[in-house]
């Protein structure tokens, strides 16, 4: 096997198959990425228990052949090679890598160890990359972190006709994001969890201009671009359903700038201690953020518009609520209130105008109040 590319499209390609390998495993093998050259083409490979990723680059064969080595040595080594054009072979039982003055020869791992990679499931449409990368990163903040509820660390995949629904929660929070694509086939209807830091390195690596292909069967979903393809495994068990939960009689209606209200956060959170709440006192044209208790306190008023009462005081979990505020980019902010201690609807809109109206967009995010400070 030899073969030669350019240093940058070669770590580019090392670092997307790699991120995929285990940090550990009591299999040395799946520590390996597979390359093969053949017909002016370079397929990297690699997997673990639970996801697969796989490459395709133009490099210029000389032999053709495969090779396993060392994933995360072989990272390293394309991160330190000169720039410019790079040679690759196996020579003996090395694989040497030679660029610009530079060598490295590094030991090869028994190619009839390695497992096959997991075919990819029947593609069921397309969605664009960016757009799906957004709508992931926009529900990953609420994902759960208890590995004891695994089905809550996913994110629930929900497709229904040409719309897609992205959706996640802790028991504290909520976030929903619903988005267009593009179904391969009529009636396509599918509801599974998928890892959420598995699927946030999938979207973010995919987050560019293109169509993503999306594939899914009873145990895995796959993701294909350009060239690369991805899947990962499927967590049992299924999300909660959000309809009800979302449905909210006579909510009080707070609206204000967002990039205020963000800042105003970060500056008064910075006496909250641990979990201490962060109280939004609505009256009088005006919010005042407050938090800390006796010694340490803070506090910041800004202008905002309260529809429902004269006024009402609710209280958060200061990093549940910047992780709310940060998934919108809208300039507007809509609080819809159901009194403190009970839920707490965030949606983003253009303008206040927009946010007068009953539209609430296709991303939402629920929180739950705490207890007021007083």
């Amino acid at each position: 096997m030899e073969f030669r590319i350019e240093r940058g499209e070669l770590a580019d390609a090392v670092a997307w198959a790699a991120r995929v390998l285990p940090t550990r495993s009591p299999v040395p093998v799946l520590g390996g990425l597979l390359l093969e050259a053949a017909d002016g083409r370079l397929r990297i490979s690699g997997l673990d228990y639970e996801a697969s990723a796989r490459i395709d680059v133009s490099a210029e064969t000389v032999r053709p052949g495969k090779v396993l080595v060392m994933g995360r040595r072989l990272l390293d080594v394309c991160r330190v090679l000169p720039e410019g054009a790079v040679e690759c072979a196996v020579e003996g039982s090395r694989f040497t890598v030679t660029g610009s003055g530079a060598g490295f020869g590094l030991s090869v791992l028994p190619l009839d160890d390695y497992p096959a990679l997991p075919p990819l499931p029947d593609v069921l449409g397309a969605v664009d990359g960016q757009e799906f990368a957004a709508a992931v990163a926009d529900v990953a903040v609420a994902t759960g972190r208890d590995d004891t509820l695994p089905t809550l660390t996913g994110i629930r995949l929900g497709l229904d006709g040409d719309r897609m629904t992205l959706a996640a929660t802790d028991r504290y929070r909520f976030a929903v994001r619903r988005l267009a694509w593009k179904p391969a086939v009529a009636d396509v209807s599918a509801d599974v969890v998928v890892p959420s830091r598995r699927l946030t390195e999938i979207a973010r690596s995919f987050g560019r201009a293109g169509l993503v292909s999306l594939a899914l069967d009873g145990g895995s979903a796959g993701f294909e671009l350009d060239g690369m393809r991805t899947t990962v495994r499927l967590l049992d068990g299924r999300l909660p359903r959000h309809d009800k939960l979302f449905a909210m009689k006579d909510p009080v209606v707070a609206v204000t700038d967002r990039e205020p209200l963000v800042e105003a956060v970060k500056r008064v959170s910075v006496v909250a201690d641990g979990d201490s709440p962060l109280q939004l006192a609505f009256r009088d044209g005006s919010v005042l953020l407050q938090a800390g208790y006796e010694d340490d306190v803070a506090s910041q008023r800004l202008p905002a518009e309260l529809t429902g009462t004269d006024e009402l005081t609710v209280a958060f979990n200061p990093s549940y609520l910047m992780d709310a505020l940060a998934s919108f980019d809208a300039p507007v902010v809509r609080f819809r209130l159901m009194g403190p201690g009970q839920r707490a609807m965030v949606t983003g809109h253009a303008t206040r105008e927009d946010a007068a109206g009953p539209a609430e967009g296709a991303h939402q995010h629920l929180l739950m109040s705490v207890k007021p400070l007083m």
